[in-house]
């Protein structure tokens, strides 16, 4: 199989677990306690992560001053868009509860959460491209925990979304366009990246890094702290460890 397609693929699966968590909220009533829970779960898996396969390839590969620049770029693009996002209703996008608003609340909310959605996803499905190009197989460490962590936030989002008024059709429309944009973003990662050099792979895997912790702290732990309170340090550490021991345990 061409690498671009292999990336595509694997940026596929792990976008459909947008899809999986979103199908349970919407067929079972997932107190929000365990939504929580999983939450912070998949919050410590995508810390690690971008810990020890990212930031930590991107400095071997690009040296600490270039990284860190992206790293910052990442997070600070992150920001300057999720701040946008959220003037036009998109900011508890992640929420469970009552906090999404319908469409009569605020006109035009639905597209800017579908738009936040794919904000969300697309900085980890390029990552997916860039592993195979780091050695020629994908980082298993780096799909697992964007699987894990796509679980809960397809979960909390559609339970959120089914609260608001939206239909079953939206719902699966966003989680659905999202999973094939994630399997094309990794597909085009592979392709776009292939030929430059190391150092700007590693920079732009910087870049991504710093776009996902910004999405960690600016909507998965929120969600996950409102529910599970004082265990979500604890909950977030075991999904921090568990990540670490799959990264060593496939090398």
């Amino acid at each position: 199989m061409p690498g671009w397609a292999e990336a595509g693929v694997w940026g596929l699966v792990a976008g459909g677990a947008l899809i999986l968590g979103a199908g349970i909220a919407w067929l079972f009533r997932v107190p929000a306690r365990l939504i929580a829970t999983i939450m912070a779960f998949g919050a410590g898996v995508l810390i690690s992560a971008l810990s020890f396969e990212l930031m930590d390839e991107a400095e071997r590969t690009g040296g600490l001053a270039p990284t860190a620049a992206g790293f910052l770029a990442g997070a600070g693009a992150y920001v300057a868009a999720n701040a946008w996002l959220a003037r036009h209703g998109a900011r508890h996008r992640k929420r469970s509860g009552d906090q999404q608003p319908g469409e009569g609340d605020v006109q035009g909310s639905g597209a800017a959460i579908a738009v936040g959605a794919l904000l969300d996803g697309i900085p980890e499905s390029v990552v997916l491209g860039l592993s195979l190009l780091h050695g020629g197989e994908i980082g298993i460490a780096v799909v697992a925990a964007v699987f894990i962590s796509n679980v809960p936030e397809g979960l909390s989002s559609a339970a959120g979304m089914k609260r608001a008024g939206r239909s079953l059709s939206y719902v699966l429309g966003v989680w659905g366009g999202i999973a094939v944009a994630s399997g094309v973003a990794a597909a085009a990662g592979y392709l776009t990246l292939r030929s430059v050099s190391p150092a700007v792979i590693a920079v732009i895997t910087a870049v991504a890094a710093g776009a996902i912790l910004a999405m960690v702290a600016d909507t998965m732990i929120p969600e996950a702290f409102e529910r599970a309170h004082v265990l979500t340090g604890l909950i977030t550490t075991v999904g921090f460890l568990s990540a670490f021991a799959i990264d060593r345990l496939s090398t």
